[in-house]
């Protein structure tokens, strides 16, 4: 019998100032880890075998310069630099922030050729990123250019999905934004998100209102009436099982979310706020709608207690557990869309 093939996990360094190289290490210190993924750390052997002697770690590093060299059951680290660079935990470093710029960048080109199978990413400090060069607001924008499909912010746990029809646009700006295209754009992205990404064969999604209380029938603004609650309706009789607008104040503290496989936000404080409430430490963000998989943790940097080894790393760690997930559902649906004649497995 053919061994499975390991999965090869890409992984960002994102700010060295920040939490992520601490959170990368206590995740993989664990062997165990090594019988689930191969992981290919992009970096360099210089700065990890720095922050491996900082947190006073036992983890190995096997160092590469090509893809070609990764090694089953090994902690990959490609070295995007060879030059050293002088870390200051917790300081905003428009430098610094080039470098994780340059692990994203050739990750990027290792995920589009195939060379790794899925991608997590390490938090990044959106200013720091920002150059001539580069003038993207974050890791989504710019996978959402480099690699085919239509990006969504799909915040994830087991018992709790959110999506956004709009994420970083200011308040102001959000009810001008909310056409009838993007909600029916958007609810198809988490609708077949939810079906190969996640294997639920038939999704049950619920969408908040735009305005308090839905616009309560016009009184607090008509977006909801005018806009989103035809749009659902339509979307309905397309046989997918849709349900709103529903008042977002209410929504998540009655319990009401667990009705449903995910939840369809209007903008990003709408949806993340009782996300991470629920969710914080455990919950995954997953760019879904792209040809590739990508998670990360649901934090950022945590400046504040960079380098102090008191990273939770638990949001991390499922992130790599998510991408490896999410690859295979994808890969196995792919797969029985191909050959409708193969038996699929039992789907919910």
């Amino acid at each position: 019998m053919e061994k499975e093939k390991k999965i090869r996990l890409g992984i960002t360094i994102g700010d060295l100032n920040g939490i992520g190289s601490e959170i990368i290490i206590k995740t993989f210190e664990d062997n165990r880890m090594l019988e689930f993924c191969t992981p290919v750390i992009f970096a360099s052997v210089k700065v990890m075998s720095f922050f491996k002697k900082h947190f006073k770690s036992s983890i190995n590093f096997h160092g590469i310069n090509h893809t070609d060299q990764i090694l089953d059951g090994k902690i990959n680290v490609l070295n995007v630099w060879k030059e050293n660079v002088h870390i200051n935990f917790g300081e905003e470093d428009i430098e610094i922030g080039s470098y994780s710029v340059k692990s994203l960048e050739a990750a990027t080109i290792a995920l589009k050729a195939d060379a790794i199978d899925a991608l997590v990413t390490a938090p990044i400090h959106k200013h720091n990123i920002q150059s001539e060069s580069f003038k993207f607001p974050g890791h989504t924008n710019y996978l959402a250019e480099k690699l085919g499909g239509t990006s969504l912010m799909f915040m994830v746990t087991d018992s709790l999905k959110v999506g956004l029809l709009t994420d970083h646009v200011p308040v102001k700006d959000v009810p001008n934004q909310i056409t009838a295209d993007l909600i029916i754009k958007k609810i198809d992205l988490v609708y077949n998100s939810l079906v190969q990404d996640f294997r639920i064969s038939k999704p049950k999604i619920a969408v908040l209102g735009i305005n308090p209380h839905a616009g309560d029938n016009g009184v607090i603004g008509e977006e909801d009436d005018l806009v989103l609650r035809p749009t659902l309706e339509q979307i309905m009789t397309k046989g997918k099982m849709v349900y709103g607008p529903y008042s977002a104040d209410s929504f998540f503290g009655s319990g009401n979310y667990k009705n449903f496989d995910a939840i369809v936000a209007s903008y990003h404080d709408q949806g993340l706020i009782p996300f991470k409430t629920i969710s914080f430490g455990h919950g995954v963000n997953f760019t879904a709608g792209l040809n590739k998989v990508r998670t990360s943790p649901d934090h950022g940097t945590a400046f504040e207690i960079a380098g102090k080894n008191q990273a939770d790393y638990g949001s991390f760690k499922e992130a790599v557990f998510k991408a490896i997930q999410i690859f295979k559902n994808r890969t196995e649906y792919l797969e029985y869309s191909k050959d409708p004649l193969k038996k699929a497995p039992k789907k919910r």
